[in-house]
């Protein structure tokens, strides 16, 4: 049987008001407008909404607010635990203010990340929130030029596109080196994604260890298995290491695995020091010594940041360095 024309038609506000009872102007602030309305009409005209299948068009809406009252965000793979943080807080201190948050995912890929900026600029969000520093210049520039509030996360510059949240990569290294010194280690190995910014930490180890240092180089995302595929590879190069730098907690636990496997004890045999403080890294058997960042607050501080933005208010300070500590856990030595 055709629809009918009543099927058809798209259900509106006025059909909404109608249910409630209420003029059109009273439901449309009931929706859009809460704080110019009493609790109890809210709650009616909710409930009409319901009844009748009304979806605000958020487009029409953007038209006349020039807000879309929602912001994209890009993070390299959403399987990386350490980014499930910042995407949380992100979502939720955007929700409260009455935005939503929009996610792609670049896969590591830098031309794929500016094809996402690209189409994120065409659809107009209210702000965009990068994990990373943008490198296509192209692509920082055409955001420039768009006026849409931008957060580069998860890494700092002094000249960021427009707003950036996030720490040193380069001191990480530099820091985790420096441990591994304090412990005496020599014969040491890095187990690394080839990312970036997993690259930019195992150079700025090496430069503070002060000498070459065997290297396993896997694939980003880092995992478990290539871990374990690391582990062997640096014991091939030098059966006798005493410690590894993982650039994540993910590749840790794997390196983990495989000295279980190959009976080595950790940290006697082997010490382990992952990066990002995963949420499973501080129960594990031994507990991993790992790189801590505040996560949270970075998707917390970009959220504000855009919505300031978004209110008109000036944003100070542009840049903001969450910073990181080291924890000493077990799989170095440390308490357990």
């Amino acid at each position: 049987m055709a629809p009918t024309k009543a099927q058809n038609k798209s259900v509106t506000l006025h059909d909404v008001a109608r249910e409630a009872g209420v003029s059109l102007i009273t439901a449309s602030r009931a929706l859009s407008n809460p704080g110019m309305v009493s609790a109890k009409t809210i709650e009616r005209v909710q409930q009409a909404a319901e009844a009748v299948g009304y979806i605000p068009n958020l487009i029409a809406g953007g038209l006349k607010s020039r807000r879309s009252l929602m912001v994209a965000a890009v993070v390299p793979d959403i399987a990386v635990t350490q980014f499930l943080p910042t995407i949380k807080a992100l979502t939720e201190t955007l929700e409260a203010a009455g935005y939503h948050l929009i996610l792609g995912q670049s896969s590591y890929d830098d031309s794929r990340e500016e094809a996402l900026l690209n189409a994120m600029i065409g659809r107009r969000p209210d702000g965009i929130v990068v994990t990373g520093l943008i490198q296509s210049e192209a692509a920082r520039e055409r955001l420039r030029q768009s006026g849409i509030p931008v957060v580069e996360t998860w890494e700092l510059s002094d000249r960021p596109v427009d707003m950036a949240v996030g720490f040193s990569h380069v001191k990480v290294g530099s820091a985790v080196a420096g441990y591994f010194l304090s412990k005496g280690w020599q014969r040491v190995g890095i187990a690394t994604g080839d990312d970036r910014r997993a690259r930019l930490r195992s150079e700025a180890f090496v430069s503070t260890f002060g000498r070459p240092v065997p290297t396993a180089v896997v694939p980003a995302p880092s995992n478990l298995p290539l871990g374990r595929r690391a582990l062997a590879e640096l014991l091939e190069k030098e059966p006798r290491l005493q410690a590894i730098c993982c650039s994540s907690d993910q590749l840790a636990q794997g390196v983990l695995v495989e000295a279980q496997a190959r009976g080595l004890r950790v940290p006697e045999d082997l010490a382990v020091c992952g990066f990002g403080d995963a949420e499973a890294s501080a129960h594990m058997a031994p507990s991993l010594t790992t790189v801590q960042v505040d996560a949270a607050r970075i998707g917390a501080t970009a959220a504000r940041l855009i919505l300031d933005k978004c209110k008109g208010l000036p944003v100070e300070p542009r840049i903001v360095d969450v910073g990181f500590r080291v924890i000493e856990r077990a799989s170095t030595g440390g308490a357990d």
